[in-house]
């Protein structure tokens, strides 16, 4: 089954799976500056564009087309998106 998400007034929108117990999402953000909270622990990689990010306990770094960035679970990340960006994200 594929979960469709939106969030941020449609400026963020991504397709969720499951493929052998662990769940994904496939997802597509517009430029701007976002906020988010997880529940699990989160690999995001880039898959085109890049972005800004701003891990918990870290300074702001940048992320680019095939690199992952882990955010821990139980968290909150900034994000700051300067062009159209998808990106894959493996929850643990």
């Amino acid at each position: 089954m594929i979960k469709v998400n939106e969030y941020l007034e449609g400026k963020v929108k991504s397709l969720g799976f499951e493929l052998d117990g662990t769940q994904y999402t496939v997802g597509v953000m517009l430029p701007g500056e976002y906020s988010f909270t997880t529940e699990k622990e989160e690999h995001i990689t880039v898959t085109i564009g890049g972005f800004e990010i701003h891990p918990p306990g870290a300074n702001w770094k940048k992320a680019k087309a095939g690199e992952t960035v882990m955010i821990p679970n139980n968290s909150t990340f900034g994000l700051k998106v300067k062009k159209p960006t998808s990106y894959i994200c493996m929850y643990k």
